[in-house]
This record gives structure tokens, sequence and C-alpha cells, in this order.
């Protein structure tokens, strides 16, 4: 069978597209795709998150987004390395090793690999 759905793309509130954008290529090592005045898209390793321009702080804290990884510690490493302030990297009931980063504006972004058994 052929496969329809090639993939899920995020879109995430920001208060302020300059400063997403800022802190996504700065502090997590993305690459700014597109921009203007009210969206953007920032991409990595074949990921990509879009940002739309919202002025409700409430809707961006109330908002994750989960992206799969094969290394936890090595982005734990390069975003601390970054300036980050961040807790490592740890192994949740559901069988998954997850790092959380908050974005300026209060996006969760939970990177997640498999877990050792």
């Amino acid at each position: 069978m052929t496969k329809i759905i090639q993939s899920t793309i995020p879109v995430l509130a920001s208060l302020d597209i300059s400063e997403s954008i800022a802190f996504y290529v700065e502090k997590l090592g993305f690459t700014e795709e597109m921009r203007a005045s009210d969206y953007a898209i920032v991409s990595r390793d074949g990921a990509e998150i879009h940002l739309w321009l919202f002025n409700d702080r409430h809707i961006a804290e109330n908002t994750s987004c989960y992206v799969r990884t094969s290394d936890t510690d090595a982005l734990w490493q390069e975003f601390t390395g970054r300036g980050l302030n961040l807790k490592p990297p740890a192994a949740r009931p559901w069988r998954m090793k997850e790092l959380y980063v908050h974005t300026p504006h209060g996006n969760l972004l939970k990177f997640g690999e498999y877990a050792s058994e």
C-alpha cells in the first residue's frame, strides 16, 4: 500500500516571530527556512516546525510538540552548550527518554527517544 501521509508538522504560537526564529536558530541549531511578518518555518535534520504570530501567551504555554530523536543526551549537551539551562534527559514510565525545552513564549518541545529496557 502506498503511504499517503508523509509527515506531520507542528504549528506553534509565537508572540514575536523574530525572537522565536533567533531562539530556534541560536539555541536549538535549526535553520530559518522562511519568514513573513506573521509566519515562519524552521528546520533541522529533516524536521520542520512552523511558527505563527499570535498575541495570547496562554495558547503557547498550553501547547507542546513531540520530536523523535536518536540521542537526547547529545541534544542536551548541545543545547546546554548553547546557553540553555535544562534538566538532563530522563526515562519516563512510558519507556521514552525525554528532554524538555520551553521556548521563550512558553511552547514545550519534548525531544524523545526509546529508552533502554
